[in-house]
């Protein structure tokens, strides 16, 4: 008898069970851990899908991708400012009719890029395919993430086909890596260290790699099909200057895109610096773009 070697194949996460759903929060229901992709030789990459309860009609999608200089990093978190909301920042998105997925991502330290872009593509895959049972509207997808996750979000949604994301929000994110020498002040940062955030990413010194520095920045890839954008950067961004997006936001204008750029008087990365009231509004812009370019 031969062994049936199919059977070593790890299974479709098209036809997976959904995850058990949990209840965070009034209104709001939770899929936590729901399998995305499988990939060779990595772990499961997972999501979390948060849905309003009693949705009317197939739901508007963000999709979040966390931060943490493409090595480190939760799925479900927004950052130290946002740890303490109660309701939790992606149940008020749901409380508000939208789908919430936040989703892994290949880190660094387990595969150089373009992995977590293939990754997110993967997840936007995922979303078409699962789009009847989680009950969403895969076509009306806003992509939104933080530093490094907002860096991956534009790279993604200025990668797919033009359509397949109706909008994207930046927070403090890096769009130029072989910019960021000469963005950054003087003697802060070195292209050719190996030991960079940067350098990880890419499996080698952005100097040292000029061409895969090149094609892992979102400013290479703005083009006539860019969804609508909105970026938001601290002025006093000590981590990633606020001059990465306005790279990007000069690359779309190129590109005949209209772009929303908000530099916030006086934040620092991750929002440090800020007043809560700031804070919040950084959250209150974001859902309205995401309702405008939904149609919410």
């Amino acid at each position: 008898m031969t062994f049936p070697f199919h059977l070593l194949a790890p299974p479709d996460p098209a036809i997976l069970p959904l995850p058990h759903p949990a209840r965070p929060a009034d209104g709001v229901t939770l899929l936590r851990g729901a399998v995305y992709a499988v990939r060779d030789g990595s772990r499961p990459l997972t999501a979390d899908v948060w849905l309003p309860e009693n949705a009317a009609g197939p739901l508007p999608v963000v999709v979040f991708v966390h931060g943490g200089a493409w090595r480190t990093g939760l799925r479900d978190d927004l950052g130290p400012r946002f740890r303490d909301w109660t309701p939790d920042p992606f149940a008020q998105l749901a409380r508000a009719q939208f789908a919430v997925v936040c989703p892994d991502y290949r880190l660094s330290g387990e595969a150089p890029h373009p992995a977590q872009q293939d990754d997110l593509a993967a997840v936007l895959a995922w979303l078409r395919t699962r789009a009847a049972d989680l009950g969403v509207d895969p076509a009306r997808t806003v992509l939104w993430g933080e530093s490094a996750g907002g860096h991956l979000a534009a790279l993604t949604a200025l990668t797919q086909p033009a359509g397949t994301v109706a909008g994207c929000v930046t927070w403090y994110a890096p769009s130029d890596l072989p910019g960021l020498a000469e963005d950054r002040p003087e003697g802060t940062y070195d292209a050719h260290d190996p030991a960079s955030f940067e350098a990880l990413l890419l499996g080698g010194a952005p100097a040292d790699r000029p061409d895969a520095a090149r094609a892992a920045s979102p400013v290479t890839h703005a083009g006539p099909g860019a969804p609508p954008f909105l970026l938001l950067h601290g002025t006093d961004d000590s981590l990633v200057p606020a001059r990465q997006s306005v790279r990007l936001a000069e690359a779309l204008r190129a590109a005949g895109h209209h772009p929303d750029l908000r530099l916030v008087g006086g934040g620092d990365h991750l929002w440090v610096g800020l007043a809560e009231a700031d804070v919040a509004d950084c959250y209150a812009r974001t859902v309205a773009f995401a309702r405008r370019c939904t149609g919410g």
